[in-house]
């Protein structure tokens, strides 16, 4: 028959399926093993075949169960995908975003106050994280992401353009007479600008800028924000982001002592599905973040770009 058996039954199935293992499904949906194996019963007389072998301490799925297994985890997904959507409608006063950590660490954070003072009726919950989000599936409604490219199914905004520069603090400023210079400092290393294309770190900056002696890797971070805190102690020089730094250029604890830069090729952009940016909790946080971006600009004024 077509008709679907009891939404328990799938949702038992749909569990003993991905764990392979009808007491690690019992133990989430918070049922006795018991329960569970009669909701599978239950299922599998409902369709005719047994969707499990049941073997001596493991199950695994029949043909018949490999065929049910991918559709019924799909559609509770969606199923789970919408009531987190629906709920985020009824929860009006909160907003989910989505950022790096470095940029969270070093653009947002530092700023949050202002947008609590504008906003004290939103409630914002980030999450600072690398991974590409999945609007569909995740509980995000805003992301804050880096990239090269556009995703068309998206709407997205730009807000900044990233370039990176040679930056160091005042004192070691006083040493960096020409880019060869830099060679007599630490060069503090980032992996998290890896994805660039083409790739930026010491080496490639300061061959563009004429140096032709080999550049003695420094320090390397993994992430952004620790490498510059790195350089703010006085620990050497950083190819630092814009983004990341325009607040300690501002004021005086990093400089650029020549005035020589280099495009990232990307920037960061404003981005969540089609039609969310007219949402006002979105809309609102989308427009003080332009706001927050006034001026960034103004720092590469006089800059020599050694684009390739």
């Amino acid at each position: 028959m077509d008709r679907l058996p009891p939404l328990t039954a799938l949702r038992a199935f749909e569990s003993a399926a991905r764990h392979l293992s009808f007491a690690r499904a019992a133990q989430e949906l918070n049922v006795t093993p018991a329960a569970l194996s009669f909701q599978i019963k239950s299922l599998e007389e409902h369709l005719g075949a047994p969707v499990f072998r049941r073997l001596n301490r493991a199950v695994e799925l029949t043909e018949i169960g490999q065929l049910l297994a991918p559709g019924t985890s799909d559609g509770f997904q969606t199923l789970q995908s919408a009531w987190r959507a629906a709920l985020r409608r009824v929860d009006s006063a909160s907003l989910t975003v989505t950022a790096g950590p470095a940029f969270t660490a070093k653009w947002l954070a530092p700023r949050l106050f202002s947008f609590a003072q504008e906003h004290p009726e939103i409630e914002l919950r980030f999450s600072a994280s690398l991974r590409i989000v999945d609007f569909a599936r995740d509980d995000v409604d805003l992301a804050i992401r880096f990239g090269q490219s556009v995703d068309a199914s998206l709407y997205s905004k730009p807000i900044i353009d990233e370039w990176m520069a040679p930056m160091v603090t005042p004192d070691l400023a006083k040493k960096i007479k020409r880019p060869e210079d830099f060679l007599n400092l630490p060069l503090i290393g980032q992996g998290d600008i890896s994805f660039l294309d083409p790739p930026v770190n010491w080496q490639s900056f300061l061959a563009r800028a004429g140096v032709t002696e080999d550049v003695l890797p420094g320090p390397q971070f993994s992430q952004a924000d620790h490498a510059i805190d790195a350089a703010l102690a006085g620990g050497g020089a950083v190819l630092g982001r814009i983004s990341l730094t325009e607040a300690h250029l501002k004021e005086g604890r990093l400089v650029m002592p020549l005035p020589l830069a280099v495009r990232s090729g990307g920037g960061y952009r404003l981005v969540c599905p089609k039609g969310g940016e007219t949402r006002p909790q979105v809309a609102q946080f989308m427009d003080w973040v332009l706001r927050q971006t006034e001026g960034m600009d103004q720092l590469a004024h006089g800059l020599t770009f050694l684009d390739k």
